[in-house]
């Protein structure tokens, strides 16, 4: 599948690596009509960025509601297995939901998920996940297979609990050494394909499932590292991150255009209510 390339940064664009806060503006600053006028796609994060405490609440169900009564779509783009995203883009009114950061699609009229990155021995390529992953402990004994990754695909992932930045990029740089990619979110570490990241496989789902929707009528939304590509404003000009992508942010290379006051799923809310307020 031919991927969407990102349009090269204008130089005024360009993150200053110097400044990490210098693109973090409130939504609370900005009116409405300057950059959310025309948004007609939502593709958003999940965990830490819908949820609160890791569950869905009745004002996030009710959010996904309002979107749909003001006619803006939404697809998931989550870190999470394809044995959970497919009952997500199944229940939630979704146009489709991306699992394993950007490893597979699920569109929400159909069970049958659609592989973006192609895999040629499904069986090989979880024994070499395996392998990796054991390699890892041998480093770091106490890491601990994460409970959903028996459902996975394309990556293998693990706990980030009790991992401080630099284990996670000695982690980074194992993995790397290894021939595979890394990533990490609020909730897991995820060994990965060289390549594979979010806003890949947001490019090949818009470009071949969604082409009516131009950059500038899609917001992603997200909260933490494995977030990062779609805060790049190259291939997505408008970007939001709830308040915990504060955390983050000296971790991010690219960071979100504009940031929430409220963090997680209340985030998310608000930042709702401001896209459909007149």
């Amino acid at each position: 599948m031919v991927i969407l390339p990102c349009l090269p940064c204008p130089p005024s664009l360009v993150p200053d690596p110097l400044s990490p806060m210098s693109r973090l503006l409130p939504l609370s600053q900005i009116s409405s009509g300057d950059r959310f006028g025309n948004i007609r796609l939502v593709a958003t994060d999940m965990d830490g960025t819908l949820t609160v405490t890791g569950k869905f609440t009745s004002k996030l169900l009710q959010a996904f509601e309002d979107l749909a009564t003001a006619r803006i779509k939404v697809l998931i783009v989550t870190g999470r297995s394809a044995g959970w995203v497919s009952g997500l883009a199944a229940y939630l009114p979704v146009i489709g939901a991306i699992a394993e950061n950007g490893g597979l699609f699920y569109p929400g009229d159909s069970e049958k998920p659609v592989v973006l990155t192609p895999i040629a021995d499904l069986v090989n390529h979880r024994q070499q996940l395996a392998a990796a992953f054991e390699k890892l402990q041998t480093e770091f004994p106490h890491l601990q297979e994460s409970s959903d990754n028996r459902f996975r695909i394309t990556d293998w992932t693990f706990s980030v609990a009790g991992l401080s930045t630099d284990e996670i990029q000695t982690l980074n740089n194992l993995c790397q050494q290894m021939g595979w990619g890394f990533t990490y979110s609020s909730v897991q570490c995820h060994i990965k394909p060289w390549g594979q990241d979010k806003a890949v496989g947001l490019l090949q789902v818009l470009q071949k499932y969604f082409p009516q929707y131009a950059p500038q009528e899609i917001v992603t939304v997200g909260d933490s590292p494995n977030d990062e590509s779609l805060f790049d404003e190259r291939c997505f000009p408008v970007s939001v991150g709830v308040a915990n992508v504060l955390d983050y942010t000296e971790q991010l290379q690219y960071q979100p255009v504009y940031v929430t006051t409220a963090a997680e799923g209340e985030g998310f809310c608000e930042f709702t209510r401001y896209l459909i307020s007149p």
